[in-house]
């Protein structure tokens, strides 16, 4: 009995033990329930919110990052599709919301009524700070200015202009030597890898005062040129990935490749500087009559000694990579799509070799010389009526090829070589259609897909079409605000003069004796960077024409 009764509550405790901690399971386990239905109502209605909305879809916390990362590599076009249905595109992300415009009046507004709202902004700059450091591109302010001020000198100068014309031939002919080659051989060649030879050899050539040899026949390996085509990648990368801080802290993955990349940068850029500095100075030791060089590097290094301008090997660093950037990327992509639009499409070829014949007769004529006949099975008399066709072309000579312009033209408001241009919001604001934008925010505009609207350019706003350029025969330019390509107010591109001789020496040259044939079977398409070039390169054959 005693044994009996002590059992008893013995049994009663485990069991009302087991009740508590089943009870404790059952609360945790309807806190659970209950947050998760919270959660999926809270996806449920925010997603409701926008079944009439235009534009990406977002979900909570991380807003249309999901979609976003989904269509990275496709992006340009994923914003033609929202853009097309609606002028302004707003797409929330997790630390920031971007907000894409593609209407002229947008455009201006931003990029010249209210020009002091819209700087780089931080938010960019600290993406872009580790290649682009604080040049041109990236600065903002008084030290923008600065800059600007320098270089617009530079670029406005008459000794440059014709020191330009020389240097784009030369490379030019250079470029054209190495298709020779491989047209006779019946090799094909990679002719963006080849394009960004002849613009790198060039920038550097009239920006810094040096002589880099990618071009050479040889056609060396160029450590400078792949770790900064690397680093162009991963920053733009950045704009899309939330982890890229924590990642550069350990160093690891993308950032530890850009990081080794950069220092290659750094190598050669600081090479380049000291280089120059010290050709300056023996150049004064010298000489008591010194004629300082007309590129844009040695501006900068003689404004270096004022000790107001307070010029370092950091800044000059910054400044020779600005321009890099935009005398090799954006040259070298244009005219490889220029060669693409000019290939796969018979009239424009066919156009275009008649008015580039006719200049060529034009000329001689002028210049009262015979032409050299071309015997497209020798190479040593095609290379030389090469030689004089080019002798031939000069600055004005140039500016009466119009078709030729309009070919250039028509390839940027297609495949802009800045697809995208995103700036920062000091203020709140509010655009001209009405969109508000907030404070610590992004607007960007976005030349790839305004030159694809039909609300900017008709109906044939898709085709490549250079006559729409043209009228009774003559290049008429359009409002910068709706040709974005080189920018437009304040921070229109110094270099667009200078971009299009160099364009349209090349595609002179190279259009009047060579037919191009793309490899069968070779995809185009375009590498999500800060520059538009194309992802697999550009394999294509040469022949030659009379």
């Amino acid at each position: 009995m005693i044994q009996s009764d002590n059992s008893i509550p013995t049994i009663s405790s485990s069991l009302s033990s087991n009740y508590d901690d089943n009870n404790g399971y059952y609360n945790i386990g309807s806190m659970i329930l209950v947050a998760f239905c919270m959660g999926l109502s809270w996806i449920i209605v925010h997603r409701w919110g926008q079944r009439n909305k235009v534009g990406p879809k977002t979900w909570p916390l991380i807003g249309a990052a999901l979609e976003q990362l989904m269509n990275y590599d496709n992006m340009h076009d994923w914003l033609v599709e929202y853009l097309s249905k609606s002028k302004t595109v707003v797409v929330p992300m997790p630390f920031t919301t971007y907000t894409y415009i593609a209407h002229p009046a947008n455009v201006e507004h931003v990029l010249k009524t209210n020009f002091a709202n819209y700087p780089k902004g931080e938010v960019y700059q600290s993406y872009m700070e580790v290649l682009l450091g604080n040049g041109i591109f990236n600065a903002d302010g008084e030290s923008w200015r600065k800059q600007r001020k320098t270089a617009s000198f530079e670029f406005a100068s008459k000794n440059l202009r014709d020191f330009s014309t020389v240097v784009f031939r030369e490379y030019s002919l250079k470029l054209f030597n190495i298709l020779s080659q491989a047209s006779f051989e019946h090799r094909s060649v990679d002719m963006q890898e080849l394009l960004m030879r002849m613009t790198l050899d060039s920038i550097c050539k009239v920006g810094f005062g040096v002589e880099i040899g990618t071009l050479a026949p040889d056609l060396p390996e160029n450590a400078f040129a792949r770790a900064f085509h690397t680093a162009n990648i991963i920053v733009t990368l950045r704009f899309i990935d939330p982890l890229w801080k924590l990642k550069k802290f350990f160093n690891v993955g993308s950032e530890a490749l850009l990081s080794e990349s950069i220092k290659i940068i750094d190598d050669f850029t600081y090479s380049v500087i000291r280089k120059r500095k010290a050709e300056i100075e023996e150049a004064k030791r010298s000489s008591n009559n010194i004629k300082m060089k007309h590129d844009i590097l040695s501006r900068f290094i003689e404004l270096g000694e004022d000790p107001e301008y307070n010029a370092t090997e950091k800044s000059l660093r910054d400044i020779v990579l600005n321009f890099v950037i935009a005398g090799r990327d954006t040259t070298a992509t244009t005219l490889s799509w220029a060669i693409y639009m000019i290939m796969t499409h018979e009239s424009v070829t066919e156009k275009l070799y008649l008015e580039l014949k006719a200049i060529e007769e034009e000329r001689a004529k002028e210049e009262n010389v015979d032409l050299i006949e071309c015997d497209t099975e020798d190479p040593v008399s095609f290379n030389k009526r090469v030689s004089q066709f080019a002798d031939l072309l000069t600055y004005d000579s140039l500016a009466k090829l119009y078709y030729l312009h309009a070919v250039v033209t028509e390839t940027l408001r297609l495949y802009p070589a800045v697809p995208q241009d995103p700036k920062g919001i000091l203020e709140d604001d509010v655009l001209p259609d009405g969109t508000k934008v907030k404070a610590g925010g992004m607007v960007t505009y976005v030349p790839y897909s305004m030159g694809r609207m039909e609300y900017n350019w008709g109906p044939d706003a898709a085709d490549f079409k250079p006559e729409r350029w043209l009228k009774d025969g003559f290049f008429q330019n359009a409002s910068p605000f709706k040709f974005t390509a080189f920018q437009a107010g304040p921070r229109i591109c110094l270099g667009k003069d200078s971009a299009y001789l160099q364009m349209k020496m090349a595609l002179a040259i190279l259009c009047r004796f060579y037919k191009f044939k793309l490899v069968p079977g070779h995809p185009i398409k375009y590498r999500m960077m800060t520059i538009l070039s194309m992802a697999h390169g550009m394999k294509l054959t040469v022949s030659r024409c009379s």
